[in-house]
Order: C-alpha cells, then structure tokens, then sequence
C-alpha cells in the first residue's frame, strides 16, 4: 500500500460518495501509522489538535498548513490561537471524507 504522504489529492467535484464502511476505516488505519493523533470526529470529518509553546509558532504553523493545502488544492477549516491549532477536515463537494482528506492530514506531519 502507498503511502498517503506521497499521493496528490485531486480536484473533487461532487457525484461521488463520501468514504465509508470498511475503506474508511483502512485509511483511518493507514493515517494513524503515518500520522498518529488524527480522530474521526465523526464518519464524516478528521480532526486534529496540534499543541504549540506559544502564539507565534501555532501561527508559523498556520502559514506551512496553508502552503501545503495550496500546493494540494486542498483546504482545511483551521482554527487557532495561543498555544494550539485545531484542524478540521472533510470534502466539502460530498458533504464527506475522500481520499483527499487522508492525504493532506499525512501531508500535514
């Protein structure tokens, strides 16, 4: 199996259904080895808390994240502040999770 890190999520457009069932939980599996501390906040979404000593280096982190989801033409909702940054992913086109979401949260480590 290939490594999430190393694909390139592609542009969704919609008309296909968000990941379930037995995939879902083979590429929750295949991210915890790649990238430990990513939760299902539900069948829908991936989240992520990441903790930081201080304002300035959560929000350096920000700024990798967005260049990341830029390069990926892929984007998180990001939230952040003192000492954290919370990053929330699904497709937005499904109203689910794609292979996109697993691929920029590996990309994101």
């Amino acid at each position: 199996m290939d490594k999430l890190s190393s694909g390139k999520c592609v542009p969704c457009e919609g008309g296909v259904p968000p990941i379930e069932g037995e995939r879902l939980t083979e590429l929750k599996n295949q991210l915890d080895q790649e990238a430990p501390g990513w939760e299902l906040s539900d069948p829908k979404h991936l989240q992520k808390t990441y903790k930081f000593a201080d304002f300035k280096t959560a929000l350096e982190f920000v700024n990798k994240i967005g260049e990341i989801a830029e390069q990926e033409g892929h984007h998180p909702n990001i939230e952040f502040g003192w000492g954290f940054v919370r990053v929330l992913l699904w497709t937005h086109a499904i109203n689910g999770l794609s292979d996109n979401d697993f691929i920029l949260a590996a990309k994101l480590e």
